[in-house]
């Protein structure tokens, strides 16, 4: 296997990583979920997050399912190192978007909250919109190796750990909303966003460094 030797411990931490970074990022989804916990209500905002955390869950298993169709492929030495550099390279790229995101509210607030299903159902719509996650979980399959293919009882870890990464991380960012919202604007989320962006953008940097010359 091609994908250095972790147990169970490790595969569920490594998903949960996997899940915090992938919902971070505050884009139209983010900044939904922060309008909604303000102006609705903590619960919304969660119920929101948790659809967009099972938005992600589906990308993630579309991305392992189709690696291991290629895992004979992948198996080669000289393609697991083109891998792993691809996967660092598109990690930078979207740490620098990142970096770069300029929130805006998704639409006005409504006056109506809807059910928590619903807040839900639209959550999941505006993740499962943007087809392009499937990249960053493609990076961070080369780079972190989050699941394990061929292997069912890990990969429901590693998928569980990413579902359970996103769930955690949207239930302390609208708990944290519950306690400071009046102290939350764009400028406050925009810095988020560049601290992540760094973050990510470092990471994947000494990834790089470390495929090239280990």
């Amino acid at each position: 296997m091609w994908i250095e030797s972790v147990n169970a411990i490790d595969l569920a931490v490594r998903g949960m990583v996997v899940g915090i970074v992938a919902s971070a990022p505050m884009g139209p989804v983010g900044v939904l979920i922060v309008q909604r916990t303000l102006n609705k209500g903590r619960w919304y905002g969660f119920a929101t997050g948790i659809g967009a955390a099972l938005s992600d869950l589906i990308y993630a298993v579309m991305t392992g399912l189709g690696m291991s169709f290629m895992m004979d492929f992948i198996e080669n030495p000289t393609t697991i190192f083109y891998f792993k550099l691809m996967g660092s390279i598109l990690l930078f790229c979207f740490g620098a978007y990142t970096y770069s995101i300029q929130p805006a509210p998704p639409h006005k607030p409504s006056g109506k909250r809807g059910s928590l299903w619903h807040n839900m159902f639209t959550g999941f719509v505006i993740t499962v919109s943007n087809p392009l996650i499937i990249f960053l979980f493609l990076a961070f399959f080369a780079r972190v190796g989050f699941v394990l293919t061929n292997h069912p009882i890990e990969q429901a870890l590693g998928y569980a750990g990413v579902l359970t990464g996103a769930i955690v991380w949207w239930f302390c960012l609208t708990t944290a909303l519950n306690k400071i919202g009046s102290h939350i604007n764009m400028g406050t989320i925009r810095l988020l966003n560049r601290l992540l962006g760094l973050l990510v953008m470092v990471g994947s940097s000494v990834g790089l460094l470390y495929t090239l010359f280990r």
